[in-house]
């Protein structure tokens, strides 16, 4: 214990006081246990060595009292977020990793298996460790304003490490159990809600949370009584198991291609609970220590450690972006125009409007145009309705604050307009200027470009200080990175008033240097660059499409080249080319695809994902065919030395935003941090640039 203590010298303690308390209708007292860590809801109590022998302490306090049931709960919207990681960077070996597993499980498994009755009642938040806690309970009731429910960790490189594999399954089912360890964590870490854990049944009752505990007190005295006997599932052990575990591994591989080993860990995990007995002691132990073995090698992993720093860039890094000006500058937006109403636009109206509500004007062309985009964001917004999400009276609010003009002049009452249309410069300078004879000085101009020059989108205005690039990613409503660009003439008021409503529009803004393609688009076009320069060559589309998995791209280049579209692609390379000749080379193959106006490389039958034929007769290939691993390694070498260079030009602050762009703009993995711990790890940043991007344990181990 000793050893651990020491590497979390920091550990914020989460203690947890006994309270008897009588209870109408149960005969003898209640001792409630309550986590609390001392702070307010926006720090949550978590597990450390000292918070688990705090929690340890607690039982026996309650034990001791000869209680008729024990119940845990937490302080006012939170009940835990699990374990506490900030000090694993300072964990040096295995053995002292092995100690927090076996911690955890001693303390927790008190409550499963206790004579006394034992419940969860969870108020608040809880994640990771604090589900684990109410796993471990006889009985669970959910308060039904819970924000939160979800077991995190595999898509931070670990796997729910007190329990949660082996007692989940056994609970709920082991599909159920799978949506909750492997397929919620590998799509973003998504979290359910109270509702949603009573369908899954792993709450026992969701009740009002106005007087949430003493409801669950209520509840608890029916359950002694006998006159409430919570529903406990049949367990299917043969194809139902099975048919989740094949579900989970096609999971694991299709988000993974098996380079996370956390998510491999756990489809192991998952298996061996089939044969647990959650009646029989030393089954369990059998199964806790499978758990143990796997929380202590993972903890021992580079991949966690990258994990932990993904999880703290996208947590505290996203949240302060470096460079920001003061946010003291920034302007109030209180209409938004919108040039375009093709789909991107549209997608930024209804965006706009959701979390602004603030009035949206869209512009285009023609009126039919016009209608489409206006009618796509009112349909939008009654599917909101339909399923609940927005009141009758919120969606008609929202849809009456979207309009539509042919006439430009009525963006005189706009303070910021964002345009989204085609990638041609000479267009977006064109309707920049002709809006300046409508709008105030002050207006934001926003450009939504994926790779031109805010410079010189900006050199022919008469106020180039309010052009900001504002790059959104497609979809809108799913990816929250927006790269926010400054021009040589950007103001700081309009850079503030730009971060300002990236936060309103609850995205994560980077800022950007005004360098052709900025950082995602940069970086993924090089990739894709590298991967189809070695199919130009020879190498079969295949081994090319597949060499690059290591890298935790979230699908490979030539899926991504179909998503974005093959012509959109070429533009983006030229772009780039134009910019880094040396550098971007334009693929004759990705010429003939756009030319034959082919959607992709891939065509899909009876026989899986296949080369279209006619992609691979149009597609000129050399003799020089490369392995998977020349390509791989090609495409290393060409991102780390491209990183290297935009930092040397200075279009991020440092190497944490690079990495930041590629998780949130992208879906990059969590295992690899990003990208550059990965080439770090792999020794190709000091074989390209003589140095690491990171210092040593910063994202390693």
């Amino acid at each position: 214990m000793s050893d651990i203590a020491t590497a979390f010298a920091d550990e914020v303690v989460t203690n947890a006081y006994t309270k008897l308390v009588s209870v109408p209708g149960i005969d003898g007292p209640v001792a409630l246990v309550t986590l609390d860590n001392g702070f307010d809801h926006t720090k949550p109590n978590s597990f450390g060595p000292k918070g688990l022998l705090a929690f340890d302490a607690a039982l026996d306090e309650a034990f001791a009292a000869n209680p008729a049931a024990i119940a845990v709960t937490g302080k006012p919207f939170i009940f835990a977020a699990g374990a506490d990681l900030k000090g694993v960077p300072n964990i040096t070996d295995r053995e002292q990793a092995l100690q927090i597993g076996l911690l955890g499980h001693r303390v927790f498994r008190r409550l499963r298996e206790s004579s006394v009755p034992t419940f969860a009642f969870v108020n608040g938040l809880a994640l990771g460790g604090g589900l684990e806690v109410g796993m471990h309970c006889h009985y669970r009731t959910y308060a039904d304003n819970v924000p939160a429910l979800g077991l995190p960790e595999v898509m931070l490189g670990l796997v729910p490490g007190w329990g949660g594999t082996q007692l989940l399954p056994n609970l709920i089912g082991p599909d159920a159990a799978v949506t909750l360890v492997v397929e919620n964590p590998l799509n973003n870490g998504k979290v359910i809600r109270a509702a949603q854990a009573a369908k899954l049944g792993l709450a026992d009752a969701v009740l009002g949370s106005a007087d949430f505990l003493e409801q669950s007190l209520a509840w608890a005295a029916k359950v002694l009584a006998g006159e409430i006997v919570p529903a406990r599932p049949e367990i299917d052990r043969g194809a139902g198991w099975d048919a989740a575990l094949a579900r989970a591994k096609a999971l694991v591989a299709g988000k993974t291609r098996g380079f996370a080993p956390a998510a491999e860990r756990a489809l192991a995990l998952l298996e061996a609970a089939r044969t647990v007995d959650l009646s029989d002691p030393a089954s369990l132990d059998a199964g806790f220590a499978a758990e143990d073995e796997a929380l202590a090698d993972l903890l021992m992993t580079d991949e966690l450690r990258a994990g932990l720093y993904a999880f703290d860039l996208v947590n505290k890094r996203a949240k302060r972006p470096a460079g920001a000006p003061d946010k003291s500058l920034a302007r109030k937006v209180t209409g938004v125009g919108i040039i375009g109403a093709g789909l991107m636009a549209s997608q930024l109206a209804l965006l706009f409007v959701r979390q602004l509500k603030v009035p949206v004007i869209l512009t285009d062309i023609d009126q039919e145009r016009i209608d489409k985009g206006v009618g796509y964001v009112h349909t939008e917004i009654d599917k909101l309705q339909g399923k609940g999400r927005l009141s009758a009276d919120a969606a008609n609010r929202l849809k009456a604050l979207v309009s539509g003009s042919l006439d430009k002049s009525a963006f005189a009452k706009t303070d910021f307009v964002i345009e989204a249309v085609f990638e041609n410069l000479d267009l977006k300078k064109k309707i920049f200027a002709e809006l300046e004879e409508f709008i105030a000085p002050e207006t934001i101009l926003a450009t939504n470009t994926s790779s031109l020059s805010i410079t010189d989108m900006a050199a022919e205005l008469k106020h180039p200080e309010r052009v900001v690039g504002f790059h959104f990613f497609n979809p809108v409503a799913v990816l929250p990175l927006l790269e926010i660009i400054k021009g040589a003439k950007t103001d700081d008021a309009t850079l503030a008033t730009a971060f300002a409503t990236a936060k309103s529009l609850k995205k994560s803004a980077v800022l950007c240097g005004d360098k052709a393609g900025f950082v995602f688009n940069r970086l993924v076009t090089r990739t894709l660059g590298e991967v189809m320069t070695a199919v130009d060559e020879g190498t079969p589309f295949d081994v090319a499409d597949n060499a690059v998995g290591e890298l935790g791209m979230p699908m490979s280049p030539f899926t991504l080249l179909a998503l974005v579209g093959p012509a959109v692609a070429l533009h983006t390379g030229e772009t780039l080319q134009a910019a880094y000749p040396d550098r971007f080379t334009s693929s004759p193959g990705l010429e003939a695809l756009v030319e034959a106006r082919k959607p992709g490389v891939w065509t899909y039958g009876p026989e899986g994902q296949v080369v279209d034929p006619e992609v691979a007769a149009l597609w000129p290939q050399g003799d020089k065919p490369s392995t998977a691993e020349a390509v791989l390694e090609r495409t290393r070498r060409a991102m780390a030395e491209e990183i290297r260079i935009m930092l040397e030009e200075g279009v991020v602050a440092a190497p944490e935003d690079i990495d930041l762009c590629l998780i949130l703009g992208g879906g990059f993995g969590f295992w690899n941090g990003g990208i550059t711990p990965y080439l770090d790890r792999t020794g190709t940043s000091e074989a390209v640039n003589g140095k690491p991007f990171l210092a040593k344990g910063v994202a390693s181990v």
